[in-house]
């Protein structure tokens, strides 16, 4: 019985200190609309190591340089018409929270020029996004990613922690809970 009572007391703390763990469980209830298609992962999940493209020709570079941080990580397309829908919501919420503990992370996946991209983000009105680029899909295929866009959310240890399928309102009142409830977690750990 005392080791049993003593194995619980062990799970439970090591549940506790795991700050990631209780972090992905608070946002669950912050789903509401299209945020319910966010699936938040019972525990966090290895992101890719594979580099991608800076924008204009900035060199290379993988998803490790975000560490330290949460990141949306939005996978999407020129041609895709959802994508199109998004991104303006998507750079409001990097201007509304983006700093030193969130980011909104942009890469385009597959066949997107330098200059369509620029034209796309131009008639979009977005400003605030990186223009990055997986010409070669190599991330977006070690990550799983299969049909545009797709987002991911991204833990300060560069950890997956959930996953959007399919465009989403990232202007709603949940969105914003959502972004505002990691960026709290994350001062206070």
């Amino acid at each position: 019985m005392k080791k049993i009572m003593l194995a619980l007391v062990y799970t439970a703390l090591a549940l506790g200190a795991n700050p990631s763990f209780g972090q992905s469980a608070d946002i669950k209830p912050l789903r509401d609309g299209d945020m319910k298609k966010l699936v938040v992962h019972d525990s966090p999940v290895a992101t890719s190591s594979v580099a991608f493209q800076l924008e204009d020709d900035g060199g290379e570079t993988t998803l490790e340089a975000w560490q330290g941080k949460y990141v949306l990580i939005n996978f999407w397309a020129t041609w895709c018409a959802p994508c199109r829908k998004e991104m303006p919501q998507l750079n409001a919420l990097q201007k509304e929270f983006g700093g030193d503990d969130f980011e909104v992370l942009t890469i385009a996946t597959g066949r997107n020029t330098p200059d369509g991209i620029k034209r796309f983000f131009a008639d979009a009105g977005v400003d605030s996004l990186p223009r990055h680029q997986d010409p070669k899909q190599a991330l977006a295929s070690q990550m799983g990613i299969f049909g545009l866009p797709i987002t991911v959310v991204m833990d300060p240890e560069g950890r997956e922690i959930a996953r959007l399928r399919g465009d989403a309102d990232w202007s709603s009142d949940s969105a914003k809970a959502i972004v505002q409830a990691l960026i709290a977690g994350k001062a206070d750990s």
